[in-house]
């Protein structure tokens, strides 16, 4: 007895739609828990790509609204050579119900002519914005 077509083309999608439904759901689980962990890993990622000159993954990090206004060239244009980040690392994260400020702990190594001064530590806070569901950092437009 032969199979009916659309047993045997159900057959080969299932394993497609249950694979897509998978990965899915574990680019959910990298970004769910509470707010201070989501906003410390998407902070961590955002300096990796801003140290790493990947200022395509940067850029995709800010807030929707950002994007909006300003292109990516616009984003990358924005840092100068002044000062050379060599590492950033989350000391703290506090968050509101919509706001969350991550306190960076970043190693910078200034250029001035003629001067060599090392990397300095220095701390800065950021502020990520939750919005369409998702922490975003936020620029100054």
């Amino acid at each position: 007895m032969k199979t009916p077509s659309w047993k045997h083309s159900r057959v080969l999608w299932m394993p497609a739609l249950a694979a897509a439904a998978a990965l899915g759901l574990a680019g959910c689980a990298t970004l769910s828990g509470p707010p201070e962990k989501v906003v410390e890993q998407r902070s961590g990622e955002y300096w990796k790509a801003r140290i790493a000159g990947d200022y395509v993954k940067a850029y995709e990090l800010s807030t929707p609204s950002y994007r909006k206004l300003k292109t990516l060239e616009q984003f990358r244009m924005q840092f100068g050579p002044s000062v050379s980040v060599q590492d950033a690392e989350v000391a703290s994260v506090a968050c509101e119900p919509q706001k969350c400020t991550a306190r960076m702990k970043i190693s910078a190594k200034p250029a001035l002519i003629g001067v060599k001064l090392g990397t300095i530590p220095l701390y800065m806070d950021e502020i990520w914005l939750l919005e369409d569901g998702q922490w975003w950092h936020y620029q100054e437009p």
